[in-house]
């Protein structure tokens, strides 16, 4: 389905991203893998290129708007061109807004939208130059019902939907579409401190009519589908897979 795409894919060495990129080269797509850390970027890396697929890594922050631009413009040229672009990246903090600091804000703000902003416009260049291609955003269920307690991260998710439509309207005519997920808990490092508390893990599990979080590999075959020809007439939608949380 996606044999010989070029993906660029953010914050892909570990949880959502790593399945999402495995997916990815499951279906014969060669990838870029970036993010903070080169450690486990190189994990994944060894796992897509034992599926027979290309993989190249480079440490990137998405906050850096000058590091965002070389490192895209590298690792397209390393590619030898960009047909996706899947962005992950991203951070999450637990607090009420009066506990909430400017730094914590900002930090959070400052990763998951600021950071999708800065890659969705160094690699937006390329899409659009060639007047095709497919942006995948993971986005938060969170961002499309309020939760309290999670004041930036939810701010921070509505943002990138929104973000996703503006896109999708902005680039149709060059034919790139623009979509979002928005998964609901999902079983990641980011989620790990919920499992540590017993009693607030019932409560989290109880709002969740199918009783449990998602798993990383259950938002692969959706960035499939949106990576994919299948979706060439989707743009500015947003795939809610939350377990029926938000229903």
């Amino acid at each position: 389905m996606l044999l010989g795409r070029r993906v660029l894919i953010t914050g892909a060495g570990r949880g959502i991203g790593k399945a999402v990129a495995l997916a990815l080269a499951a279906e014969g797509a060669d990838l870029a893998l970036v993010a903070r850390g080169l450690p486990d970027l190189e994990v994944t890396a060894k796992e897509v290129r034992a599926l027979g697929r290309t993989a190249v890594v480079a440490a990137m922050d998405v906050t850096d708007a000058a590091a965002v631009e070389a490192t895209t413009d590298r690792m397209v040229a390393a590619l030898g061109g960009l047909d996706i672009l899947v962005n992950n990246s991203g951070v999450i903090t637990a607090s009420r807004v009066l506990d909430t600091s400017v730094q914590e804000w900002d930090r959070v703000l400052g990763t998951n939208l600021r950071g999708t902003f800065l890659v969705c416009r160094a690699a937006g260049r390329h899409l659009v130059a060639q007047r095709s291609g497919k942006v995948v955003n993971i986005a938060s269920s969170f961002g499309t019902k309020p939760v309290s307690g999670f004041s930036a991260y939810s701010a921070s998710k509505a943002g990138i939907l929104q973000l996703t439509k503006v896109l999708a309207l902005e680039w149709a005519r060059d034919n790139v579409q623009v979509n979002a997920i928005a998964p609901g808990y999902v079983d990641t490092d980011l989620s790990s401190a919920i499992g540590q508390d017993e009693a607030y893990a019932a409560k989290v599990l109880a709002r969740i009519p199918a009783r449990r979080m998602a798993t990383p590999d259950e938002i692969g075959p959706l960035a499939v589908l949106l990576a994919s020809p299948a979706s060439d007439y989707m743009t500015g939608s947003v795939l809610v897979t939350d377990g029926g949380q938000s229903l």
